[in-house]
């Protein structure tokens, strides 16, 4: 592939590596497995959703991304797709795995300039998502997707990502299964 765009090749699982603050977008492609949003589609959704503010909300001030979990939703609507906030007082065994795509998640980030962690955290967005039976990590930050494992391991990553502190779990589910809520198993 000659235009590469921060793709890998590990097991044809395609993964976006991380570039400015495009974290959400680079969740977006890495959960969907393939490039449907680039910066300017995500900038042109945050004009959409804020046209006549002047600094717009829902993305970094100095343009180069850091995008709402708002600009997430509407994207992936525009791809006929829904994102479910998961109620996190919810234990994770009435996560029903059935019928979901993936998963997009919100989590605390140490900022680093170059080997330097500084002591400030900000968000970033992952993408969790299962091809051929394995469950993959494939937030852009990583070098390659770092497989997760079954249903059991993704259920532990999961809490592990979850018990990091300010966290949100969103589910990326197709829009026809938003009413019938598959994703939720309430019985024990």
């Amino acid at each position: 592939m000659s235009e590469n765009l921060g793709q890998t090749e590990t097991s044809a699982v395609y993964h976006e590596r991380q570039r400015l603050e495009l974290c959400a977008v680079h969740a977006l492609n890495n959960v969907l497995q393939e490039r449907l949003f680039t910066q300017e589609i995500a900038d042109e959704i945050c004009k959409r959703l804020a046209p006549d503010a002047r600094w717009n909300p829902h993305r970094s001030f100095l343009g180069t991304g850091n995008y709402d979990v708002n600009v997430i939703m509407a994207a992936l609507q525009s791809v006929g797709f829904e994102a479910i906030w998961w109620d996190k007082r919810r234990p994770l065994e009435q996560l029903s795995l059935a019928g979901l795509v993936g998963f997009i998640v919100n989590v605390p980030s140490n900022v680093c300039l170059g080997f330097l962690s500084l002591p400030v955290r900000r968000r970033h967005w992952i993408a969790v998502r299962q091809l051929d039976g394995i469950y993959y990590n494939l937030d852009s930050k990583l070098k390659a997707p770092a497989p997760i494992g079954g249903e059991a391991d993704l259920r532990v990553f999961l809490q592990e990502v979850l018990s990091q502190g300010p966290c949100e779990l969103l589910l990326v589910v197709p829009q026809e299964a938003g009413e019938a809520r598959p994703w939720l198993n309430t019985v024990r």
